[in-house]
């Protein structure tokens, strides 16, 4: 049905931009106040693991994202220029010891409010979906 694209250098400050893409593709979807949050904080953490673990915050490397609009999903994709990382070697936010962390929910978060997750090997690749009715 549609799809958009943006790029942007890997600056923490950029997450601004990402909010307002989201907003612009909002437009025009029927999309609840529940999934739009759901979608914020989801591409949000995908966003800000590309720039701080992906690309080290280094503003030359790029972080790409892309909105895939079908029929009854959304489906955005995050890139960054990194390495990758092994999803089978994240610690369990929910375990005792990392419960008073402050990083590290990203991925449990994403998991938890996307429809759908999926890493593309190296790990350098994330996809979220959202499904809804309209």
């Amino acid at each position: 049905m549609g799809s958009f694209r943006l790029e942007i250098p890997s600056i923490l400050e950029n997450l601004r931009i990402v909010e307002s893409f989201i907003d612009n593709a909002r437009d025009g979807l029927k999309v609840t106040d529940e999934i739009y949050g759901n979608i914020v904080i989801s591409l949000t953490e995908a966003v800000n693991n590309a720039i701080v673990h992906g690309n080290k915050s280094d503003k030359e490397k790029l972080v790409k994202i892309s909105l895939e609009v079908m029929d009854q999903s959304l489906k955005f994709t995050v890139e960054d220029e990194g390495p990758g990382f092994d999803m089978a070697n994240l610690p369990d936010p929910t375990a005792p010891e990392n419960l008073e962390k402050v990083t590290g929910r990203g991925i449990f978060l994403m998991k938890h409010l996307s429809d759908e997750v999926n890493i593309e090997s190296p790990g350098n690749k994330v996809e979220l979906v959202f499904y809804f009715h309209g």
